[in-house]
């Protein structure tokens, strides 16, 4: 596994209808790293974002999608998203704020 850092653990945020509910309970969903484990992404979410407290991390594996472009057929590439639940007394993520 290459050495990876908290930095390269979250990708990006996952905007849709059901995150953006989740908010209300301070869950939020990132796509992350395909090899980043639980303990990765909650040190990552910690140190990248200041006053958070992750209580838990769920992840799931998601498998690329059949992709057709004429007689050839291929897949898109595999992706990994999780979904951070903050304490109580954490501070919100403000990436989130706004939208």
């Amino acid at each position: 596994m290459a050495n990876i850092q908290y930095y390269d653990v979250i990708l990006k945020p996952v905007i849709s209808e059901k995150s953006m509910n989740d908010m209300a309970t301070k869950k939020y969903t990132f796509l992350v790293h395909t090899d980043a484990n639980k303990t990765m992404i909650k040190e990552a979410v910690e140190k990248m974002f200041e006053g958070t407290k992750v209580k838990s991390v769920n992840t799931m594996n998601l498998e690329g999608k059949k992709r057709r472009r004429g007689t050839t057929v291929g897949k898109t590439a595999k992706r990994k998203k999780a979904i951070v639940q903050l304490t109580e007394d954490s501070k919100d993520i403000e990436i989130f704020e706004g939208l």
